[in-house]
């Protein structure tokens, strides 16, 4: 869309704001129709009922449904990252393990506030084609930064893990990735604080080992 016809308003509103509107609202509509019927099970024209809006308002913002689970997962993980960044600025503590658990209690706090967002960030999602994969560890380099740049700040730029940062947030991003996982899929779930005290001992051993 060029600048003119981003500028360029209908009924008032401009177009771009408009398209902006009815994205926001396809994604929350797949989010809703994915987490209910399961990815596979769904289809664009339950996502366009769901959102209220056409398929032809669909393909002016996604080429398929693969790409609108993408859209979804990727605004449930930047919502979760500038969840747990806002509670790490609102933080004034050296101490590593309330650092280590004040994130993941944002994290998990945030994923359990909505349960649909468990459901497609860590259920629908795997194992949809290599794209969608390949996707899912692209978007870990995210969370890994995130680690890093954390870790650094309270126990200083030297500390770092034995075997480095990118490794050690791996291995820390498939755990957690497994457990809420399995989490999100049992019922009744355990409460968060088991978890916040399961994943910050795991963070803890791999990160700073002498403060366990």
């Amino acid at each position: 869309m060029s600048e003119a016809e981003s500028f360029r308003s209908y009924g008032g509103v401009p177009v771009a704001h408009r398209r902006d509107e009815r994205r926001a609202r396809f994604i929350e509509a797949a989010l809703t129709v994915f987490a209910a019927q399961g990815y596979a099970h769904s289809t664009v024209a339950d996502v366009c009922a769901a959102a209220g809006l056409s398929k032809r308002q669909f393909y002016e913002q996604f080429a398929n449904a693969e790409e609108l689970l993408l859209a979804t997962y990727d605004k449930i993980q930047a919502d979760a990252r500038a969840t747990v960044q806002q509670a790490l600025a609102e933080l004034q503590t050296e101490d590593i393990r309330q650092v280590v658990a004040t994130a993941i209690t944002a994290f998990l706090t945030y994923i359990e506030s909505d349960s649909r967002r468990a459901r497609v960030s860590f259920v629908e999602i795997v194992g949809v084609s290599e794209r969608v994969e390949q996707h899912r560890l692209d978007d870990r380099k995210h969370w890994s930064l995130l680690i890093k740049v954390a870790a650094e700040a309270t126990i200083g730029p030297n500390a770092e893990p034995p075997s480095g940062y990118s490794l050690t947030a791996t291995a820390f991003i498939g755990s957690l990735y497994a457990v809420v996982h399995e989490w999100s899929l049992t019922e009744p779930r355990p409460p968060v604080a088991d978890l916040v005290e399961l994943l910050t001992r795991v963070l803890i051993a791999l990160i700073a080992p002498t403060a366990g």
